[in-house]
């Protein structure tokens, strides 16, 4: 790539959380845009977004030409990606899509940078998925653990902050605490229950086999990002009542034997993580860069705490008894974390 090459990004579904997300990080990243189109629905036609000191002017998907554009960042929802994902990419663009629409089909990698970015190159159809943010944040510390000692089975709890569901969720989660602070009622929208001050023991619809949707997407991913359909997945989603931040609580067992020690190793040496030396001191700034040094308390454009760039992940030990690793994890916006080893082990971090 030519370093004075600039690129037309176009980002659909510019207007909600994660559109945000993505016009901040490629500002702060200073990713070579020559020109950035925001697109979203027609109503949202005409208002602004801000990337970087700029702001810029939403455009409506429907009427855009696609023609020129040479990416396409897609985060609007499965049906709107499946409609214009393809043309997007029969213009010449390559998609990158963050909804499910795409993660199974044998024909499009799905991708996390850190794991697996030799797939970029085989996109048939132009498209490239990227995971759900729970199995993205866990596959960054499971990846040097499964090349070293082979992952036989994961268990794992993911409790998910609102921001997974959407804005939409964030406001209600305002809301209701706002409510109930107040000595009001707080009523429910986007969730079956109320979230504030609550805890829900599911994530997305149920399927068939008693599992939700949310949970056999880390079945189903796990297996496709590290390329081995037989590692077995069992996992549980529950819902927080916290505005940014997945924590994951996970059992690994391996194949062959990795201790304690050897485990951290690999895990200290990955660039996006940042290991959590003493989770007993929560409040120390410079334990594990949880606090002011970490970037998980940068302002975020709407009030909330937002992500830092390196996911803190750590409270790894050996279980007592049988063969796995546990671990634990709470970040501020994205966690990926994991344990590991052939007898036991458990590991803790901060996440999403």
């Amino acid at each position: 790539m030519s370093n004075n090459k600039t690129y037309k990004v176009a980002v659909v579904g510019a207007t909600g959380a994660v559109g945000e997300a993505m016009l901040s990080v490629l500002a702060e990243r200073k990713f070579p845009v020559g020109e950035l189109v925001a697109l979203a629905s027609e109503r949202s036609a005409g208002d602004h977004v801000k990337f970087g000191n700029d702001d810029v002017v939403v455009r409506d998907l429907a009427t855009f030409d696609p023609t020129g554009v040479d990416i396409a960042l897609f985060s609007a929802g499965g049906s709107i990606s499946k409609q214009y994902a393809p043309k997007f990419a029969a213009a010449g663009a390559v998609v990158i899509d963050n909804s499910s629409s795409f993660r199974y089909d044998d024909d499009v990698p799905l991708v996390v940078s850190e794991v697996n970015p030799q797939e970029v190159r085989n996109r048939p159809r132009g498209i490239i998925a990227n995971p759900n943010c729970s199995t993205m944040q866990l596959m960054v510390a499971l990846k040097p653990l499964h090349d070293a000692a082979r992952i036989e089975r994961i268990n794992i709890a993911t409790y998910q902050s609102v921001s997974g569901t959407g804005r939409k969720a964030l406001e209600e989660l305002g809301k209701q605490t706002a409510a109930l602070l107040n000595f009001h009622q707080a009523e429910p929208e986007v969730y079956p229950v109320q979230i504030a001050f609550n805890v829900i023991p599911h994530g997305g619809d149920f399927t068939d086999n008693g599992y939700t949707t949310e949970e056999m997407k880390l079945v189903w991913e796990t297996k496709k990002i590290l390329g081995d359909d037989s590692i077995r997945v069992n996992a549980t989603v529950v819902r927080v009542p916290v505005f940014y931040g997945h924590s994951e609580a996970v059992n690994i067992e391996t194949r062959d034997k990795l201790d304690a020690a050897t485990a951290r190793a690999l895990l200290e040496r990955r660039r996006a993580l940042k290991w959590w030396t003493n989770p007993g001191r929560l409040s120390d700034p410079g334990d594990a860069r949880l606090g002011r040094g970490s970037g998980l308390r940068r302002a975020h454009p709407r009030g909330f705490l937002a992500p830092a760039r390196a996911q803190p992940v750590g409270r790894l030990r050996q279980h007592p008894q049988g063969r796995g690793a546990e671990r634990g994890a709470d970040r501020r916006t994205r966690r990926r974390g994991t344990g590991m080893m052939q007898r036991s082990l458990r590991i803790a971090g901060a996440g999403r």
